[in-house]
């Protein structure tokens, strides 16, 4: 890295947590020279407007969000395990893996209605997300540890569904208990189908 490209990747570092803490409209230039301890011109040399750095942050935290959850299912071998390693991810939503919480949550409401490319950027993210957990399930069924008659789609959609909505349970109401016990229903209903112990 040359030293701008290690300055960008500070900035990025340094801002990326209140971005997901107080949102994109709420975050401004003053919050992210405060946490750099830079002057406004040595940031924008490295970024055009707060556009710019708005749309970086929120790639970052995703991409941060999605190592996190391909690191974990990545080691395990059987659906089961990978399918847990996905929903345990979730499961301390009020010290959470990314300071503030999920960014899907936090940027898929305001993005909604407000930024068409980040919003079409975070649905084609979401439905890669569900296409490979659907594809684990369906693995799972060809190696015969899951029963044929689950519903692949439907379990991925409402599960991740569940956990998106059991952040925001979780984190309004300043108690992970939410989400520990909805991940245990989806463990229970997964383990109702599997075949084999592996």
């Amino acid at each position: 890295m040359s030293k701008g490209e290690r300055t960008r990747q500070f900035i990025i570092e340094q801002a990326a947590p209140i971005f997901n803490q107080k949102g994109i409209a709420g975050t401004t230039i003053d919050d992210i020279l405060a946490a750099t301890k830079m002057a406004k011109g040595g940031l924008y040399r490295h970024f055009e407007s707060k556009d710019e750095i708005a749309t970086v942050m929120v790639e970052f935290l995703l991409d941060k969000l999605s190592a996190k959850i391909a690191g974990d299912m990545a080691r395990q071998q059987t659906a089961q395990g990978k399918l847990f390693a996905y929903m345990d991810v979730y499961l301390h939503p009020l010290t959470s893996y990314i300071d503030g919480g999920c960014p899907v949550l936090n940027f898929g409401v305001e993005v909604d209605d407000t930024n068409p490319t980040l919003k079409q950027n975070m649905k084609q993210r979401i439905e890669r997300l569900q296409k490979t957990l659907t594809a684990i399930i369906k693995q799972g069924i060809a190696d015969q540890e899951l029963a044929a008659d689950i519903d692949a789609g439907g379990f991925v959609l409402k599960t991740f569904a569940a956990l998106e909505g059991g952040m925001l349970v979780s984190r309004v109401t300043g108690s992970d208990k939410h989400m520990k016990n909805l991940i245990d229903m989806f463990k229970a209903e997964l383990k109702s189908y599997v075949l084999t112990k592996k």
